[in-house]
């Protein structure tokens, strides 16, 4: 009998210890954080004019936990040679190149006086750089297609497979021809893949009419870093900002998801500094996301999750069915504006709601608004500005008032 109480009590110090370690450890939701990237960046894959791995360590070098070498028309995964141009600068990078990479890892050989280097391709040299929840190198192409006089570029980020120019007989039909493409990879290969319209003011290529003709594409650039893509338009032509805004009161209208807007780098010169180049650290996008991976990133993306910038950094944001909050991580000396934008149910404009010169705001979503987002700006000076864009600026996502 004794042994028997003694069993019946073990038993029971088991379960009670057992139901103590749950309630002690709750399953928890993995706590988000955000990811600052960029997703569009060329090399000498293309038309850059630096080696990969240059390039990603010098955004690994400045705080950047994600990046896509996005070169036109390629997925950086056959064979490519380049000669490296006589130039005292590209010798000089390439003599930095060997020395900091050593002769086992630089393949290259001397022809006629000529240097002629093999490039790494995405495999190595993403495997070089990237490290588990510290910095990750997504596969992505910059589809580089036209329409007569038109240039219409979009990346596919996280692609799996080349995918050619389409073609087609418009510059609307030329876009969708390529958004479908992607689309059509990532339901074949179930990867979560993304496309994104580059710069429609570049030569000013790609007009609102043609973006509101689009099906499937979430995402464009209501930001770019190259110095030819005229974010801000001109006296005919509307800048990229107001394009954005004009397209997601045509989107809700004909029930099509929203559009987010991206800033982004297109850095292609890594040697040349100034408003004339296209240089790194211009434009970028912070993500919050559970873990730093390109489906997590992109799934955070499509949710809204994420805010774009040219230097302006956010310690909080967020969202719920009433309320917007925003507050900034200031800069010591550094004034901020904090103003939200919108449209009215039944109106085709968008208006300044609220504006605050403050590090923080809320503002409350009434039943009148279609959609909202919010645009802070600082005196803080950019470094290497490009156009009349002189001051840091981020822009949140639109927020549909449901």
């Amino acid at each position: 009998m004794k042994n028997i109480a003694f069993i019946i009590s073990l038993i029971f110090s088991f379960i009670i210890v057992s139901c103590g370690d749950n309630q002690k450890n709750p399953e928890k939701e993995v706590e988000k954080k955000w990811y600052k990237g960029n997703l569009h960046t060329h090399s000498f894959w293309s038309d850059g004019d630096e080696f990969p791995e240059t390039i990603l360590d010098w955004y690994k070098s400045n705080n950047y936990q994600f990046i896509s070498l996005s070169d036109h028309n390629t997925i950086s995964m056959d064979e490519k040679w380049i000669q490296v141009r006589e130039d005292s600068i590209y010798q000089n990078s390439f003599k930095k190149y060997l020395d900091t990479y050593g002769k086992d890892w630089v393949d290259y050989k001397i022809d006629s006086g000529k240097i002629n280097v093999k490039l790494k391709t995405y495999a190595e040299y993403s495997n070089l750089f990237e490290k588990p929840g510290e910095f990750l190198v997504i596969h992505s192409e910059e589809i580089t297609d036209k329409y007569e006089d038109k240039h219409i570029h979009m990346n596919a980020t996280n692609i799996q497979q080349k995918i050619s120019p389409q073609g087609g007989n418009s510059v609307a039909e030329v876009l969708q021809n390529n958004i479908d493409q992607v689309l059509n990879q990532r339901k074949e290969t179930g990867v979560p893949i993304m496309p994104h319209i580059n710069h429609p003011n570049f030569y000013y290529g790609v007009s609102l009419e043609d973006m509101i003709k689009l099906n499937g594409e979430r995402f464009f650039e209501v930001y770019n870093g190259h110095p030819m893509v005229h974010n801000m338009g001109d006296s005919t032509h509307i800048s990229t900002e107001e394009m954005w805004d004009l397209i997601n009161i045509s989107y809700i209208e004909s029930k099509k998801p929203i559009m987010y807007g991206l800033a982004t780098d297109d850095s292609h010169n890594y040697h040349k500094m100034g408003r004339e180049w296209s240089n790194s650290g211009r434009g970028w996008v912070m993500v919050q996301a559970d873990t730093l991976s390109a489906p997590a990133l992109i799934n955070a993306m499509e949710n809204g999750d994420f805010y774009s910038t040219t230097g302006v950094i956010l310690k909080n944001l967020k969202y719920d069915a009433s309320s917007i909050s925003v507050e900034i991580e200031a800069e010591t000396g550094i004034s901020y504006k904090i103003a939200f934008y919108g449209c009215l149910k039944g109106e085709t404009t968008i208006k300044e709601l609220a504006s605050y010169e403050d590090t923080s705001a809320k503002f409350e979503i009434t039943d009148d608004l279609l959609f909202v987002r919010s645009k802070i700006t600082s005196n803080k000076l950019q470094e290497n500005p490009i156009e009349n864009i002189k001051y840091e600026t981020a822009w949140t996502q639109p927020f549909l008032n449901q």
